[in-house]
């Protein structure tokens, strides 16, 4: 099984996907985890979306 991460292209960055062979949508892809998208990650041009982390509830709510 391969490896699969979820890139975003940083802001004002148009970077190709040799995968599907067109641009990596705003929105980001799930792509595979291989060389290229490191190398992407390394120079700054995508991103990793951050976690959503769950909220913690504050003391006194309930």
């Amino acid at each position: 099984m391969t490896n699969r991460i979820t890139v975003v292209p940083a802001p004002g960055r148009a970077v190709p996907d040799p995968e599907s062979g067109d641009l990596l949508p705003a929105e980001g892809r799930e792509v595979t985890d291989n060389v290229w998208w490191r190398r992407r990650l390394d120079d700054g041009d995508v991103t990793l979306p951050a976690a959503k982390a769950p909220k913690k509830e504050k003391e006194g709510d309930q």
